[in-house]
């Protein structure tokens, strides 16, 4: 008797036949010789060395700047999974909107007792100054990635909400771009949904949200810390795909109660920041005083609204994975129905009988800090020593309202290319949404992360993963 795979494949069915997205795929695989994909895999490299295509890892001791390690074998959904992911991903997104808008105003969520008030008012997230305040148009969170994982058929969970500045989306689209210069042959066997047109939609959307006093076509600005910084490339990128002036906080100053920036013609005034900065630096005068990288008075310029922010200060409380354990009574509150995509069970380490059970089975579950990301300070029990976990069980005692913890997933498995052929690696999937006051526009594919180790959880670039082209195909 065979025994039944621990891990969904996305590829092959139980009986090791491709399932229906990868068919056409796997014909052309078949018929493939492996050392041309192995030569294509080093031409994909070479292609994003030249093309400058790097980030950044702090503290690391060797050279700063690193390649993410691209895999040529593209990650497939049909319109059928991907229809069902659109439906859960809006429903969740307005959720999180509407949330940001109450806690800021009304606060009803709180006097309902659906969301404890001690987790709001003592979350180093939550920016009294944003009270009161309501961004033009009612957006808060511009863009936002969703981070997905699959456990099976139809099992789709949310592992996190990125609504403060989510990174990625130059990989999403240099992938593709590099398996349409390699492989255009794919593209003829494949109806697959396009993702080139990111940077247009980005602009009109971010335009769409633009202060009603702006006049003509908005000017949009993308607000980078500087090229030190980890996501510099994709900073840079986006600004120059989407026809939007890359600037500093030193470009940019208050005049006449706009922000205007530098140019060879004077000041400027613009309508719409896309910051890639944290709140704190966003403003010396009203957040951290020592901060260099943002502009003097432009909070004070938001609350007038004179400016749009993208996104809104004060949105880092929606991706608190505190917060992340309370998604379906926010879903459930602001929408009046289930939520569609799942939530990844988790415990409060807040929480006294939580915090019991999580000590008494560390090396069992995955434990995350709920200000982290990255994959930096979390602990994947079953993939840790002895040591490691008595390390961190002493941080955890120490400062339990710091963390939360979950089970070990069974990641569903996506096949990468090797030297002796295809070998299933764990995934996840952040696809990208846009929020304009009429409209939500998710792009259909998303950045899939690998981790490349075998039976390794890790899939951030930082922690050794790699990426793929996601494909999501028509009808």
């Amino acid at each position: 008797m065979t025994e039944t795979p621990r891990f969904f494949d996305e590829l092959s069915d139980p009986a090791g036949a491709p399932r229906p997205p990868y068919r056409q795929f796997d014909e052309w695989f078949q018929a493939e010789d492996i050392r041309r994909l192995r030569q294509k895999s080093v031409d994909a490299e070479t292609f994003f060395r030249r093309t400058g295509i790097t980030f950044n890892v702090y503290g690391a001791k060797e050279a700063d700047e690193r390649l993410i390690p691209f895999d040529i074998v593209p990650r497939i959904i049909s319109a059928r999974e991907w229809a069902k992911l659109t439906r859960g991903i809006e429903q969740r997104v307005r959720a999180i909107n509407a949330f940001l808008h109450d806690i800021y105003h009304r606060q009803e969520i709180l006097r309902a007792g659906r969301v404890p008030w001690q987790l709001i008012a003592n979350n180093e997230a939550f920016l009294p100054k944003m009270i009161g305040v309501t961004p033009p148009g009612g957006v808060y969170t511009h863009i936002v990635g969703t981070d997905l994982v699959r456990t099976g058929e139809d099992d789709f969970f949310v592992l996190e909400d990125n609504a403060r500045t989510p990174s990625g989306v130059s990989y999403m689209l240099e992938n593709r771009e590099t398996m349409l210069q390699m492989f255009p042959e794919l593209f003829s066997r494949n109806r697959v949904r396009q993702v080139s047109d990111y940077p247009t939609r980005l602009r009109r959307s971010l335009a769409a949200c633009a202060p009603p006093a702006s006049s003509g076509k908005p000017v949009v600005a993308v607000l980078t810390p500087g090229i030190h910084n980890s996501a510099y490339f994709e900073h840079s990128f986006l600004a120059d795909n989407m026809g939007a002036e890359l600037v500093e906080g030193h470009d940019l100053r208050v005049v006449d109660g706009r922000i205007a920036m530098r140019t060879t013609r004077g000041f400027q005034p613009i309508d719409v920041i896309y910051r890639r900065i944290d709140d704190d630096y966003l403003d010396p005068l009203s957040f951290n005083p020592d901060s260099l990288l943002g502009v003097p008075g432009v909070m004070d310029v938001y609350r007038a609204g004179g400016i749009t922010i993208a996104n809104a200060p004060g949105t880092g409380i929606s991706d608190d994975k505190a917060i992340y354990s309370y998604m379906p009574d926010i879903v459930e509150f602001y929408t009046g129905e289930k939520a569609i995509l799942k939530n990844v069970p988790t415990w409060r380490c807040s929480d006294p009988e939580s915090l019991k059970y999580v000590l008494d089975n560390l090396a069992e579950l995955v434990v995350k800090e709920v200000h982290g990301s990255g994959g930096y300070g979390m602990l994947v029990g079953p993939a840790a020593s002895k040591k490691e976990i008595e390390a961190f069980r002493a941080k955890l005692e120490a400062r339990p309202a710091n963390y939360i913890a979950q089970p070990t997933l069974a990641l569903s498995t996506v096949p990468i290319l090797t030297k002796a052929g295809l070998a299933p690696r764990h995934v996840d999937l952040r696809p990208f949404v846009l929020v304009s006051p009429d409209r939500i526009d998710i792009t259909p594919g998303g950045l899939t992360r690998v981790a490349l180790k075998e039976g390794s959880l890790v899939v951030n670039s930082s922690q050794g993963g790699g990426t793929k082209d996601t494909w999501v195909l028509e009808e």
